[in-house]
C-alpha cells in the first residue's frame, strides 16, 4: 500500500518538478516577446509567442492529468502570462483578440491575462504620444477602456474568476493615468497647433504691411 502512494507521490513529484522549470521559461519568453512588442520588432514578437504557444501546450497535456499541478498557482501565471503576451500584440496591432478556446486555455487565466494586456498597452500609449501618434494613442486608449469595462462586469468570487477583482483594481489607476496622459498631450498638441497658426497670420500681416 505505501508502495503504491510513493509511486503516485514520485510521478507527481517528477511533474511538479517539470511543470516549474517550464513555467519560468514560459514567463521569460512571454516578458521577451512583449519587450519585442514595445520595441515594435514584429517578427521577433511573433517568434518569441510561438515558442511560448508551444510551451504551454506542452505544459499543459503533461499536468492536465495531474489537477494539483495544473491548477498551481506557478502553473496558471505562466499560462495568464502566455495570455498576456499574445493579447498585447493583438492590442498593439489592432488584430482581433483570440478567444480562450482559441488560445487553448482556462477562462479565468485568459481574463486575468487579458487584464494585465489592458494595462501594459499603457506603455506603448507613452511611446506614441512621445511621437505624436495621437490618434493610434487613442484608439489604444478605447480599447483599454472597453476592457476595463467588460471585466468588470465579471464579479465573481477568487475562487472562480482567478482573483481578476483585484486585478482590475490594479487596473483601473493605470486606465485614469492613461487617459490624463492622453488629454493632456492632446490639448497640448492643439495649443501648439493654435500658436503655430496664429504667428503665421502675425508673419502675413507683418509681410502685407511692410508691402
Amino acid at each position: 500500500m505505501i508502495a503504491a502512494v510513493r509511486g503516485r507521490l514520485e510521478a507527481l513529484d517528477t511533474v511538479r518538478e517539470l511543470a516549474y522549470k517550464q513555467s519560468r521559461e514560459v514567463i521569460r519568453l512571454c516578458a521577451s516577446a512583449i519587450r519585442a512588442v514595445h520595441r515594435t520588432q514584429w517578427a521577433e514578437a511573433e517568434q518569441l509567442i510561438g515558442e511560448a504557444e508551444t510551451a504551454v501546450a506542452s505544459l499543459t497535456a503533461a499536468t492536465q492529468p495531474f489537477p494539483q499541478i495544473y491548477y498551481a498557482g506557478y502553473t496558471q501565471d505562466c499560462v495568464k502570462e502566455y495570455v498576456e503576451a499574445e493579447l498585447t500584440y493583438a492590442l498593439v496591432r489592432n488584430r482581433p483578440l483570440k478567444s480562450a478556446e482559441e488560445l487553448h486555455v482556462d477562462e479565468a487565466a485568459w481574463i486575468n491575462g487579458l487584464a494585465e494586456a489592458a494595462s501594459e498597452v499603457r506603455r506603448h500609449i507613452l511611446d506614441l504620444l512621445r511621437h505624436e501618434q495621437y490618434d493610434e494613442s487613442e484608439r489604444l486608449l478605447d480599447d483599454m477602456d472597453s476592457i476595463y469595462t467588460a471585466l468588470v462586469t465579471l464579479d465573481f468570487h477568487d475562487a472562480v474568476s482567478g482573483g481578476l477583482r483585484r486585478r482590475l483594481d490594479a487596473v483601473r489607476p493605470v486606465l485614469e493615468r492613461t487617459r490624463g496622459d492622453v488629454t493632456t498631450s492632446l490639448r497640448q498638441a492643439k495649443l501648439e497647433q493654435a500658436l503655430a497658426q496664429l504667428e503665421e497670420g502675425l508673419r502675413e500681416r507683418g509681410g502685407n504691411e511692410e508691402g
